[in-house]
């Protein structure tokens, strides 16, 4: 049988926590923050958790996780 391959772009962006969820961080925090509160830059940048139905997506993108 194959071994099973990880993808690496989605290594770089998820991580599994001990419960089985995968986190994520929040998107527009690259970029434009002149015009964007610091309460809300200061909540873009803490870890969200993903839906379930993506998260089905990921267990094949990362099978050793």
């Amino acid at each position: 049988m194959n071994k099973l391959k990880t993808r690496h772009s989605a290594k770089k962006r998820f991580r599994k926590t001990a419960t089985g969820n995968f986190i994520r961080r929040k998107a527009s925090k690259g970029h434009l923050l002149e015009k964007k509160s610091s309460k809300r830059k200061r909540n873009l940048s803490k870890y969200a958790i993903v839906f379930h139905g993506d998260a089905e997506a990921l267990y094949k993108m990362l099978p050793n996780k």
